[in-house]
């Protein structure tokens, strides 16, 4: 009798493990988003009566880490806010060096106290031919709120958008001139990100 339970316990065991390998290789582990190739983009936009005398703003910075996971539909990834950089093409050299100390100084991100900005997808709907809505929580100055993000892409490589209020993430936006010329509260996000 013991003997037969003791086949009993083995030939449990042995399905128990034999199951938990097979479900290990229905999904593949989340995928490292590529440093080198990942970016977000910010746009930011002037106003005021004054704004022709001003310019738009064109602020990158390379994604620092993060994975995909294309099997539960999911991604993380981390920016460093002190790697933003302005691009601004239409304006000098000096200019961009001012608005970049302006942007990552404590008037706006304040990078040094609040130095990473990171996103984690809560859910994914479909909308349509390699496209998702993606909702996920958003952390920028020390302030977390959730985002909808436009999502397109496929097989490791994806790209998306969506817009922000700085006002909602503690930040306000900077004017000059009592106001004739400001920038928008409003923000456009886009992102690039490859997988390897």
């Amino acid at each position: 009798m013991r003997k037969i339970a003791q086949a009993c316990i083995t030939a449990t065991l042995l399905f128990t493990a034999l199951s938990l390998c097979a479900g290990q290789s229905d999904t593949d582990p989340p995928r490292q988003i590529d440093t080198a190739r990942s970016l977000i983009t910010l746009n930011v936009y002037k106003t005021g009566l004054f704004s022709a005398f001003a310019h738009d703003h064109e602020i990158r910075a390379p994604i620092k880490s993060g994975t995909i996971d294309e099997d539960k539909n999911t991604v993380e990834f981390i920016v460093d806010a002190r790697s933003l950089r302005v691009l601004d093409p239409k304006a000098s050299e000096s200019e961009r060096a001012e608005i970049q100390s302006s942007m990552l100084g404590p008037k706006v991100l304040d990078s040094e106290k609040f130095p990473e900005i990171h996103f984690r997808s809560t859910a994914v709907g479909d909308a349509g031919d390699d496209k998702w809505l993606v909702r996920g929580d958003l952390t920028l100055h020390g302030v977390t709120h959730f985002v909808n993000i436009n999502v397109a892409g496929s097989d490791g490589h994806y790209s998306g958008m969506t817009t922000l209020s700085q006002k909602e993430w503690g930040i306000t936006p900077i004017s000059l001139g009592g106001g004739s010329i400001r920038v928008k509260d409003e923000v456009r996000v886009e992102f690039e990100i490859f997988a390897k």
